[in-house]
């Protein structure tokens, strides 16, 4: 299926009972904003699923801001959403599609091909007129059965300290460099890592560049490459996940903890400025 659903092709299905549609709209600076906004209008059927409670793990000594849940609990999450192995799953949000991107590859991660990222958005389905509504659907509770066929595209900190290849830096460039850093304790980035800013993938709209764009964007990269990417928690970093996916590299890998968690060992090397590519 493809990483990217378009909201005519959803205007079709969101009353399909195959279909679940997720709203992940979150604020980082105001972490009530999304189910705030989701309570005054969302799409009709959608369930909203929150990045800090639903997404996202308790945070420790180390993991980052944003670790991965523990699977078994996210799996009855699923369930109780009514998402199960028959189910095509439309995630959205209203920041170009960086939330949404984070269920998207988990369910990836978890075997569940059927998932896409709504392209434009909230706002985009707004803007063309189609219903938004405030009732919250009641989903029947169903069973996911997760299937991880390649575990590996999960990384930790110390795969990535080891990583000779491709290590790709999804934040802001001024994060990226250490310039400014408004979030975590550290400034500065991975030793070796290259810059894709995610937004970088998005054009007007919020809607995202074609693909031919995008493969483009990444020629750099070899073919083959199996590049580790991430962010400063794990969130955005999906968002370039998910561009890799349209320009052919499936097998790119997630670094979940990402800066956030890599500053947290005190012996871990920090390079400030910008960086060769390779």
């Amino acid at each position: 299926m493809k990483p990217l659903m378009d909201r005519e092709t959803l205007r079709g299905h969101h009353d399909d009972p195959d279909w679940v549609v997720v709203d992940c709209r979150f604020d980082l600076a105001d972490q009530e904003a999304g189910r705030q906004a989701y309570e005054q209008g969302h799409i009709p059927g959608a369930r909203y699923m929150d990045l800090e409670r639903d997404l996202s793990g308790p945070v420790g000594k180390h993991g980052g801001r944003h670790p991965f849940p523990d699977l078994d609990r996210f799996v009855e999450k699923l369930g109780a959403a009514g998402i199960d192995d028959t189910k095509t799953v439309v995630a959205y949000d209203d920041q170009g599609g960086a939330m949404a991107a984070r269920l998207w590859w988990m369910l990836r991660y978890l075997g569940h091909e059927r998932a896409a990222v709504l392209n434009g958005g909230f706002q985009g389905w707004k803007k063309a007129g189609h219903p938004v509504t405030q009732e919250k659907p009641e989903p029947t509770p169903t069973r996911f059965h997760p299937r991880i066929r390649q575990p590996e595209r999960l990384v930790g900190m110390e795969e990535t300290k080891a990583e000779k290849g491709w290590v790709i830096d999804s934040r802001e460039r001024e994060r990226y460099e250490g310039k400014r850093e408004p979030i975590d304790a550290k400034a500065g980035h991975i030793p070796g890592a290259v810059h894709y800013f995610w937004k970088d993938n998005l054009e007007e709209g919020q809607r995202w560049k074609s693909a031919e764009v995008i493969r483009e964007r990444f020629s750099d990269l070899p073919k083959d490459s199996r590049p580790i990417v991430y962010c400063g928690s794990g969130v955005t970093a999906c968002a370039n996940l998910l561009a890799l996916h349209l320009a052919g590299f499936e097998n790119a890998r997630l670094y979940a903890g990402s800066w956030s968690d890599w500053i947290s060992y005190e012996e871990n090397p920090i390079r400030q400025g910008p960086e060769l590519q390779k």
